[in-house]
């Protein structure tokens, strides 16, 4: 599918992948992006990718991702100022890493995840971005009714291409009992959608990064970065925003790309 002159959606896209991932989208020709995120940067990160590509490409929306009315309003908006989104990377994400069970040494109980943790962390990470992605298809699914169309034929062109944000993390991963459990839901969210959103003639997929240099990642510290991943990643250092971003672009732009893309940079979980 081509990028060039399509409207674009990034939820997250004031940091991290999200921001990569915009800016390579604007760089490759989009007409119009709606960044989504819920800190004020993301009117900050707007404002670069205009100035960078002199031309007024990023439409800024500031909320929670996980608010059904404000997604609705990012859609309406688009769609009646700059016509139909047909490219969505729900990036937004959240960790609230923590052991499963942790035993506390002086009283010898058994301390639980905290539940609320675990569900918020499935709101952010697994239904927001279905949910983001899933209106993008009805609309487009909608758009074609209009026209008259039913299924999909290839003639008509990809209509739209959804790609998810996984991780490394999904094989499992300690201490990330809620984010594994997130991302792994994503692969089957994304197989299913897969099969039911190519009727209106829209693509769907996973991306998983590895260890990627970004805010989330960093708040790990150097020292566990020094001795838990960097040994253990093929390019002794870790990935670029930049590369998952070139990445994610390739899975758009390459109809014939399908399921899950591991970008990894050779990264696996240790055993110990």
């Amino acid at each position: 599918m081509e990028i060039k002159d399509r409207v674009a959606l990034v939820t997250g896209g004031a940091s991290g992948i999200g921001r990569a991932v915009s800016f390579e989208l604007a760089e490759r020709g989009v007409k119009k992006i709606a960044l989504v995120d819920l800190t004020d940067d993301v009117e900050v990160t707007a404002e670069q990718i205009n100035k960078e590509l002199k031309a007024e490409i990023a439409i800024p929306f500031k909320g929670n991702v996980t608010d059904e009315a404000f997604r609705l309003n990012v859609f309406e908006t688009m769609e009646k100022d700059h016509g139909m989104v047909s490219i969505c990377i729900p990036a937004a994400g959240i960790t609230r890493d923590a052991l499963a069970i942790k035993v506390d040494k002086e009283t010898k109980k058994a301390q639980i995840y905290p539940i609320e943790n675990f569900k918020l962390v499935v709101d952010v990470n697994l239904i927001a971005p279905v949910y983001w992605a899933m209106q993008m298809i009805a609309n487009i699914a909608e758009d074609r009714a209009r026209e008259g169309l039913k299924k999909w034929h290839p003639d008509e062109g990809v209509r739209g291409t959804v790609v998810f944000i996984g991780s490394i993390s999904s094989q499992g991963n300690k201490g990330q009992v809620s984010y594994a459990s997130t991302k792994a839901g994503l692969e089957g969210a994304a197989a299913t959608l897969t099969q039911e959103a190519m009727f209106h003639g829209v693509r769907c997929g996973v991306i998983h990064p590895g260890f990627t240099d970004t805010p989330m990642v960093r708040a790990l510290g150097e020292e566990y970065i020094e001795k838990y991943i960097l040994p253990d990643t093929q390019l002794g250092r870790l990935i670029r925003p930049t590369e998952i971003a070139d990445a994610i672009c390739f899975m758009i732009s390459n109809s014939a790309v399908s399921g899950e893309l591991w970008a990894d940079a050779g990264w696996h979980p240790s055993p110990a």
